[in-house]
């Protein structure tokens, strides 16, 4: 998990690395030590809520579901049972409901030990593609966002591949890296999957085409960015593409240039039960800011809380 990354910016740099063994540093924004914003205090959870004036937010945001169904939704091999409440133990996570829960379980394939790295921006359907298949996979990625006019990893994405084309994808756990979205899906399931591309991922055009259908409530948002203070650290985000309440956070990362993990944790993830054993909780989105020690939750208040703290 992100344990894995040891991230040891200097004062004024980000060093980012390519397969290849090149490095490239990137010159922070600013120098300015990060703090959470004044009083601020993390919000508890409330789950199947939204802040009222969030909601055509979330509506948008839904209407990927209409075109995509349930890509993103279920991670690989996922299977469910209704067992009897009691059968579930207290520390385990499960959805439950009128005296049931949910026993879900999936078959994963082998689990890279370095998060994969992804060059990409949230509003293109290319991109999505991508991201749709890291869910389906249950994987965890560093993400570089790219909004159009970003001064950091955008321009790095032509010098490491030659080509400035989004999504740009490096394996540091093989030495792979590859633009082409079906090419980067067909890599991914083959090193980490069963082999088999999802049906809704292989249709050619017609993916393609859903894809930017299933952003309409969306347009625009997540492509272009807002100057802000690059982190000594990326940030984590516990999320998964199909999530409403995920989407419009991930816009504003993007937005804001702000690498971050993504643990990724559809329906069937075992990554679920991670969290949970962490906070005693879970619901996504939830984010973990290593560069103020801020955890949280609640997609509204974490969209503040991003503009608050690195919007410059």
């Amino acid at each position: 998990m992100a344990g894995m990354l040891n991230y040891t910016a200097a004062p004024a740099f980000w060093a980012v690395s390519a397969s290849n063994g090149r490095v490239f540093r990137v010159k922070l924004s600013a120098n300015t030590p990060l703090s959470p914003p004044p009083n601020f205090k993390a919000p508890p959870p409330k789950p199947f809520s939204i802040r009222p004036d969030s909601v055509f937010d979330i509506m948008g945001a839904s209407l990927a579901l209409l075109f995509r169904l349930t890509t993103s939704v279920l991670v690989s091999g996922y299977s469910v049972n209704v067992v009897p409440a009691s059968e579930i133990p207290p520390d385990q996570y499960a959805l439950g409901f009128a005296g049931f829960k949910l026993k879900e379980s999936s078959k994963l394939g082998p689990r890279p030990d370095k998060p994969i790295e992804i060059y990409e921006y949230e509003s293109c359907p290319f991109c999505r593609k991508v991201r749709e298949i890291v869910a389906v996979l249950d994987l965890d990625v560093l993400y570089y966002p790219c909004p159009r006019n970003g001064p950091n990893f955008r321009p790095k994405v032509s010098q490491m591949g030659g080509k400035q084309l989004l999504p740009y994808m490096v394996d540091p756990n093989t030495g792979v890296s590859m633009y082409e979205s079906d090419d980067i899906i067909k890599y991914l399931v083959g090193k980490y999957g069963d082999g088999n591309v999802p049906l809704l991922l292989s249709l050619g055009l017609l993916t393609t085409l859903t894809e930017g259908f299933a952003m309409i409530g969306r347009i625009g948002k997540g492509s272009l960015y807002t100057p802000s203070k690059l982190p000594p650290k990326p940030l984590e985000i516990w999320a998964y593409e199909a999530s409403p309440f995920c989407k419009v956070v991930r816009e504003v990362l993007v937005e804001l240039e702000l690498p971050h993990i993504l643990h990724s944790c559809a329906r069937g993830s075992p990554k679920r039960q991670i969290l949970y054993e962490r906070v005693g909780h879970f619901q996504v989105p939830y984010l973990e800011d290593p560069n103020t020690g801020v955890g949280m939750f609640e997609s509204a208040e974490i969209v503040d809380y991003l503009k608050a703290t690195y919007a410059l």
